[in-house]
């Protein structure tokens, strides 16, 4: 599946089972709430805090796919098609920065 298709699947579900998208606001604010949701999994799975035992059966990719749901929406509702814009995300950060990472000692 392309971004533009999964960008199409969701406006699809959202306009035959979600009735109508949330504003914008409260997409964003549900967006920070699932980018949180992935934060306490890494932190306590692959970080140095102790996973709880309420989080272990947590799905990852799940998780992931909450976010990209919500960032889908919001691109929708803004009319930025993503495949586009990262397109030209790589291609500013190709330009900017196709040397700086491997002069930096620090990644060596």
């Amino acid at each position: 599946m392309t971004i533009k298709e999964a960008q199409q699947l969701v406006d699809d579900w959202i306009k035959e089972h979600g009735v109508r998208y949330f504003d914008e606001l409260t997409n964003m604010a549900i967006l920070t709430e699932e980018v949180g949701e992935v934060a306490r999994i890494m932190s306590r799975r692959y970080g140095e805090q102790s996973e709880k035992e309420s989080d272990k059966d947590k799905d990852l990719g799940d998780e992931f796919a909450d976010v990209l749901w919500v960032l889908m929406c919001l691109a929708n509702q803004t009319g930025v098609d993503l495949t586009e814009a990262l397109k030209k995300n790589i291609e500013k950060k190709t330009s900017r920065d196709k040397d700086r990472h491997k002069n930096n000692d620090k990644l060596r």
